[in-house]
């Protein structure tokens, strides 16, 4: 086994063996010009990590996964604060669309001029002040019981809007149905949903579906009436009855269940006039 090597002084040709060549077989240069190459002559080795290691692969990896989670959290939590303003000013432009209040270019300042108190409903019926955070979702306050009902003054007079939450054909649907001072002509509707078929069941949050409620009757003889029925089957002369939406039975009855199920709850309220 070779254990020697020899380096050619002409051409740089190196030999490994027991001892140079007779003669350089790249440039014929003499044995005498060959020179042992020793240990100190070689070159140094390379300091630092080896890149193509998998350890520095791996340390590599760790660091970059590491350094991405925080530039997330560290953007999450920059915009956190602005994405729930967001959420809270949608929330609020959507009570204020039951009120017939829309495109508002400053949704935050005509909330505060409309709404005068959010308050929730007692067992008697009666109402008390609201003290928590804003709510930007109730489906879980009127499970937890928490019944709310916004009080609002639109041109010198008294409404309400109360919330509403249920399940069309493939998700939640949601909304706000606004109330004269009487507590059961309705001034106006909001509705809107998770994922209903666009142009079919979808179309619960469009102009003309929710246009067909105000003047409606919620109550009659202390219990809801107001009904959503099959595209065409509405009584044109009945003052409870709203056509659904042409092509999405299923949606328009789970609009249906949704009046029925949270007016029901607020009967107490509706009742107490």
């Amino acid at each position: 086994m070779a254990t020697k090597k020899f380096k050619c002084k002409v051409c740089g040709y190196v030999h490994e063996g027991n001892e140079a060549p007779e003669k350089c077989p790249m440039c014929s240069a003499p044995k005498s010009e060959f020179e042992e190459i020793t240990e100190a002559d070689a070159a140094p080795k390379k300091k630092g990590i080896d890149t193509s290691s998998n350890v520095y692969t791996i340390i590599y990896a760790a660091v970059m996964v590491i350094l991405v989670a925080f530039l997330l959290v560290f953007v999450s939590s920059t915009l956190k604060e602005r994405q729930t303003a967001n959420v809270i000013n949608d929330t609020k432009a959507q009570i204020l669309s039951a009120l017939n209040i829309k495109d508002q270019a400053d949704v935050a300042a005509a909330y505060a001029s409309t709404i005068k108190a959010d308050m929730l409903m007692q067992a008697d019926g009666s109402l008390v002040p609201y003290d928590g955070e804003f709510c930007t979702g109730y489906s879980a306050e009127y499970d937890a019981n928490r019944l709310h009902v916004f009080e609002a003054e639109v041109n010198g007079q008294t409404k309400y809007v109360i919330p509403m939450n249920g399940l069309g054909l493939w998700g939640v649907i949601w909304g706000y149905i606004a109330l004269d001072e009487d507590r059961t002509t309705v001034d106006g509707v909001y509705f809107s949903h998770a994922s209903e078929t666009p142009g079919l069941g979808g179309e619960i949050a469009a102009p003309l579906f929710q246009s067909r409620f105000p003047g409606k009757i919620v109550t009659d003889n202390g219990k809801v009436a107001l009904q959503v029925v099959k595209f065409g089957k509405a009584d044109k002369n009945s003052p409870f009855q709203v056509d659904g939406v042409t092509g999405a039975t299923i949606t328009s009855t789970g609009v249906n269940n949704m009046i029925n199920k949270v007016l029901t709850s607020y009967l107490p309220f509706l009742n107490a006039k």
